[in-house]
């Protein structure tokens, strides 16, 4: 239950550093965070593989709206399992005003992230803010 526990702290730590790391758009840095095969749901229907198409995406998101979002997570779960973590997460955007009203997305998700321990480091593995919503495509 302790090993569990420093697991979740550890996880948390990454998932907030990933959110700053968004919020001032140092994304060279951000995708150290992912592995190299990682997946990012850009949005329904359209996925980022690996970290050079996962930063590129990055810096799409970023301008998207109008370089000021910033990610927030809410209440979260984890469920462990060995080297495999996911994260089920109430997330939140924030972003400039003209931005969030102009976006066909929802800036309140229900996210699912999955971290794998890879040479003795947590890795996200798939990163997919919209979460279950996929379902509704």
């Amino acid at each position: 239950m302790q090993e569990q526990k420093q697991t979740e702290r550890e996880i948390k730590q990454i998932i907030d550093t990933c959110d700053r790391l968004i919020q001032a758009e140092k994304f060279d840095e951000l995708v150290g965070y992912y592995s190299e095969d990682a997946v990012l749901v850009v949005k329904p229907g359209m996925q980022a593989k690996g970290r050079e198409q996962i930063k590129q995406a990055f810096i799409k998101i970023a301008a998207y709206f109008v370089n000021s979002i910033k990610p927030l997570e809410g209440k979260m779960v984890y469920l462990v399992a060995g080297s495999t973590v996911l994260v089920l997460a109430q997330t939140f955007l924030e972003a400039n005003d003209t931005a969030v009203k102009n976006s066909e997305f929802s800036v309140e998700r229900r996210a699912t992230y999955v971290f794998s321990k890879i040479e003795d480091r947590w890795l996200c593995t798939i990163d997919n803010s919209y979460g279950t919503t996929l379902l509704e495509q």
